[in-house]
């Protein structure tokens, strides 16, 4: 049995899906694969910091969130670090970071993967902002460190796509990507298919949870190029920025094109595409009218799916969710395993 100490930075659904998994499901983990995963620290800007080298109960700590919205009552024998103070102090072997997510800078999230690399710990993350925008130089690191970096909760949440194309699919030749990359885009589109307005649907995509009070990120696309760099960056060695990403959203959509993409047999999909071309890899996210016919098509409301167009094996589709706590937490433990399973030999 080998145990792996791990600091947790931010502490908001992520987080909480993660510690929830390991709560229910930590015995089996240690059980199956002989690995066991033990929370040494949490730090949030919002709900405190707390640090125990010994472990914190996944319990105690999702119970004092859902009692008093914070880490006060939780006891340990050290309180009060902030992330960076986390990385160098914990005795964490694995920093999983979870902070919020700026696609302009990656910030702070970048600024704490580097920090937990040159403190010699591996990182695991979902945050595409860092991964987006300085993937390169973070992998660089780790391989200058022997460490690890897990980002399989970057595009897709939970549904294991990164892995599958990396150490699947890249054997059987990539030669495109492309899918539907933002649940929140694809629920307003589909949506709108029944004959609500743009406006409509948006608020209702709101209403749910899928988009933010502020959703530029989701309907100018920007968060669908931040998956489309990093499936390039990860999957097709092509160190893309989001400056080269033809990036179009879909604000400009309006009732009557939906309705001549139907009378088509068509529909429009947010597709972020990567390909090459003629030698060189050219990336882009926009609204695209898809045959019925397409797999595409039928990925109907908040799911996502990416298909993987390869020379051996011709098209390979994949189907799944795109976001949610527990969904995003599964990525984390995939990660873990991973890393698991190469420390092992």
């Amino acid at each position: 049995m080998r145990t792996y100490r791990l600091a947790v930075l931010g502490f908001g659904n992520v987080g909480q899906g993660f510690a929830q998994i390991l709560k229910e499901q930590g015995a089996l983990l240690a059980q199956r694969f002989g690995a066991q995963f033990s929370i040494v620290a949490v730090s949030d800007l919002q709900k405190g910091s707390v640090y125990n080298p010994d472990g914190l109960d996944p319990a105690t700590l999702l119970a004092a969130i859902q009692t008093k919205g914070n880490f006060d009552d939780v006891r340990a024998p050290q309180r009060g670090w902030d992330a960076l103070v986390t990385i160098a102090k914990s005795n964490a072997d694995i920093v999983i970071e979870l902070t919020y997510t700026d696609l302009r800078t990656g910030e702070p999230a970048l600024t704490h993967l580097r920090a937990a690399l040159q403190n010699g710990k591996h990182v695991v993350t979902t945050n595409k902002g860092p991964i987006a925008l300085a993937f390169p130089e973070l992998d660089q690191m780790a391989r200058s460190k022997n460490l690890e970096i897990g980002v399989e909760g970057t595009v897709m949440s939970g549904t294991p796509v990164i892995r599958i194309g990396r150490e699947m699919l890249v054997a059987a030749g990539i030669k495109r990507i492309q899918g539907i990359f933002n649940g929140t885009t694809n629920f307003i589109l589909t949506q709108m298919e029944t004959g609500a307005s743009y406006a409509a649907a948006l608020a209702d995509a709101q209403a749910k949870g899928y988009a933010e009070a502020d959703p530029v990120g989701d309907v100018e696309g920007y968060d669908a190029a931040g998956k489309v760099v990093i499936l390039s960056n990860l999957l097709m060695d092509a160190p893309l920025t989001m400056t080269e990403v033809d990036r179009v959203g879909i604000t400009q959509l309006d009732a009557q094109q939906i309705a001549q993409a139907q009378a088509a047999g068509e529909c429009w999909k947010l597709l972020g595409t990567i390909e090459k071309v003629n030698g060189q890899v050219r990336a882009s996210v926009r609204p695209t009218r898809v045959p019925l016919r397409h797999p595409l098509a039928a990925v109907k409301g908040a799911t996502n799916a990416i298909v993987y167009t390869t020379e051996l094996l011709g098209d390979v589709t994949v189907v799944g969710p795109g976001a949610g706590r527990r969904e995003t937490g599964f990525a984390l433990v995939c990660d873990l395993l991973a890393i698991h399973r190469k420390l092992r030999g």
